[in-house]
């Protein structure tokens, strides 16, 4: 990432780098859409950009965005951290575990607490389940991530060099498609981001799998949703793939991979695709993942611990809001050399990847004090409810100052 100071730190106190990675994700986006013509960011506004989910309120009220599966866990030999946000990631934690599929936390508590960590880990992943043991940095391994770029950007086809639609100053991606195929933060702020600036975001979702509500209202601004099960209709996708500039993948890359969605398979039917890939971990076995798990493998849950005898947390999620907004970034400068020289272009990093880049950067012994911020928000209606979301952080010369708002999850047809 480019070097570029703030003029105040990001309010955001933690041991590790935070405030500076969030800087230099957000300004990163601000840079790819206007090279020639920088406008810093507000730092206090990127603050309340990585911490939007506090920020929301539906009609009034602030939402409850963490299920009580969604913890650490004290095992027989240390920690454990599980997420049970999903209900079938939460069913099939508690049949792992095997206690009743509405057992208390003081239930699995106690059933954890007989197991390994490890054992646990193992068995609840097996299962469907998220867990995974709560470790110590690893030098050695970050630095070996660190080896690789921060964001992988490579061409990975070839086809005729296709010219950005003209635009405005206010939306320089309008006339971009991109097809959102894409859950959970990372994926949907870097497709929320490409919306602010204009483009035409189509996210698609299974109707199996609801998303919750708070979710879609914290990352769905200025986004197209639509419900369709992209494996049984895959004519149909084709058919949106053939007519997008930008495909954003967040499934795990197994299941890619069984759908025919994989970035080679991509590449070889669609060449001229500029194709986004998120995961939690790097490599193609990639199992799921989410930020939380990420900083409890990594060893940032224990650099954060407040009393080094139990776990911490980062102030924010932020790997998953980098990796969105660097996600983001990428995909504007592939879109440009596609403009310039043509081909089809793989832009991809990994949670992990983005963790051992902060876990690199310069640390304090104690977290820094943070000043205080006034969040700009802004307010919109869905389907009848009352939404206040935090307002966007990302600037260019004419950038807006407010999202498009949502729109009702699964609303809209899957078509261009």
């Amino acid at each position: 990432m480019q070097q570029m100071e703030p003029p105040h730190p990001v309010p955001l106190p933690s041991r590790l780098a935070v405030g500076e990675l969030a800087w230099r994700s957000v300004c990163a986006v601000g840079r790819a859409l206007s090279p020639d013509n920088f406008r810093p960011p507000d730092p206090g506004q990127i603050a309340a950009a990585y911490r939007s989910d506090r920020q929301l309120r539906i009609d009034g009220e602030v939402p409850d965005v963490w299920s009580p599966l969604s913890r650490f866990w004290r095992t027989a030999d240390g920690w454990v951290r599980t997420h049970g946000n999903y209900p079938h990631h939460a069913s099939a934690l508690t049949a792992a575990l095997r206690v009743p599929p509405h057992a208390s936390p003081e239930d699995i508590s106690s059933r954890l607490a007989t197991m390994a960590s490890d054992v646990a880990a193992y068995e609840i992943t097996a299962a469907g389940g998220l867990c995974v043991t709560v470790r110590r940095e690893d030098p050695q391994r970050d630095a070996m991530l660190r080896r690789h770029p921060l964001v992988e950007t490579r061409r990975v086809a070839d086809s005729p060099a296709r010219p950005l639609p003209l635009h405005s100053v206010t939306a320089p991606l309008s006339g971009v498609r991109v097809l959102d195929l894409t859950r959970v933060i990372a994926g949907p702020v870097a497709t929320r981001t490409l919306a602010f600036a204009g483009a035409d975001v189509l996210r698609l979702d299974p109707p199996h799998l609801p998303e919750p509500e708070w979710q879609h209202l914290d990352t769905g601004h200025g986004k197209r949703t639509a419900l369709l099960d992209v494996g049984a209709e895959s004519a149909r996708v084709e058919s949106l793939l053939a007519d997008a500039d930008v495909v954003a993948l967040g499934y795990r890359p197994s299941a890619l991979a069984r759908l025919g969605l994989s970035p080679a398979a991509l590449a070889r039917r669609h060449p001229h695709l500029v194709i986004a890939q998120l995961s939690a971990w790097p490599g193609d076995d990639s199992p799921r993942g989410f930020d939380s798990l990420v900083q409890a493998e990594s060893g940032i849950s224990w650099i954060e611990s407040a009393d080094g005898g139990s776990p911490g947390a980062l102030p924010a999620q932020a790997l998953d809001h980098s990796a969105g907004y660097l996600l983001a970034a990428a995909v504007i400068t592939a879109l440009r050399r596609r403009a310039e020289v043509g081909g089809g272009w793989l832009v991809r990093t990994s949670l992990r990847r983005v963790a051992a880049e902060l876990l690199g950067m310069p640390r304090r012994p104690v977290p820094a004090p943070a000043d205080e911020y006034e969040a700009r928000t802004q307010e919109f209606e869905v389907a009848g409810r009352r939404v206040t979301t935090v307002a966007p952080a990302v600037l260019w010369p004419g950038a807006p100052a407010r999202f498009r708002p949502a729109r009702p999850w699964g609303g809209d047809t899957p078509e261009w």
